[in-house]
């Protein structure tokens, strides 16, 4: 029934549930696991540099304390992150990555010409999809209108007006927009459908629900698993 499908496996955050989250061993881990691309959370420091983490502080993931916007990159780098390593910087990552997965941007607080400057550098420039808010993206349309711009859909009217006003090949998706009206838009205007199954929704019956209904792209925290899950399913090879 779906053998023709490919679905792509994005590992959250890399493989964060045996290593510490946004680190270059959680990326090491997902690529070994056959994710296609591995999701991080690009930030900027006080002093202009491009680094790795999710929330807006270092207090929950370092021994240190502090917005990383307010820290220099030479501090951040001096902090240890619980569970083993320290703050990668974005460069370090889209190296790691390059000729090996994709890499899923999840835009934090970073300009779209860094961002881009930064993706250019390591030629991933056709191996990334770039997650922020609309006027983000925008701006990185406005530069490199080829480069794979993907904003969350938010909801049937929002997302219609999202297609109207960016050059979209995908779109992301998560339990709360995931619902048929809004699905029906993207399905229509032929875009990938690229969606989070985390939490309570990571599971093979939620897996299976979000291919029945037209995901082209999964986001999880199993990245192994679900390999192996679209394997025994025959809708993935390798």
């Amino acid at each position: 029934m779906h053998k023709y499908l490919f679905i792509v496996v994005i590992a959250h955050r890399g493989e964060h549930l045996h290593h510490p989250e946004n680190t270059l061993t959680a990326f090491r881990a997902a690529i070994d696991s056959g994710a296609d691309y591995f999701e991080l959370d690009v930030r900027t420091s006080s002093d202009g540099k491009l680094v790795l983490m999710h929330d807006s502080t270092v207090d929950r993931m370092t021994d240190g304390t502090g917005e990383v916007a307010k820290l220099t990159l030479e501090q951040l780098q001096k902090l240890n992150v619980k569970g083993g390593g320290t703050i990668p910087t974005f460069d370090e990552a889209l190296a790691l990555a390059r000729g090996r997965v994709g890499v899923y941007v999840d835009s934090k607080n970073v300009s779209a010409a860094d961002a881009v400057a930064a993706i250019e550098r390591h030629q991933m420039q056709d191996h990334v999809v770039i997650y922020g808010s609309a006027s983000y993206l925008k701006q990185v349309a406005a530069m490199r209108p080829k480069m794979r711009i993907m904003p969350e859909a938010g909801s049937a009217a929002n997302l219609c007006g999202l297609l109207a006003d960016l050059p979209l090949k995908v779109v992301a998706f998560d339990a709360r927009d995931f619902n048929d009206e809004t699905i029906a838009v993207a399905k229509a205007a032929k875009v990938d459908i690229y969606v989070d199954r985390l939490g309570t929704t990571d599971n093979e019956a939620m897996w299976q629900l979000a291919i029945e209904r037209g995901a082209s792209g999964i986001q999880t925290d199993y990245p192994a698993e679900l390999i192996n899950y679209l394997k025994r399913k025959d809708l993935r090879t390798h």
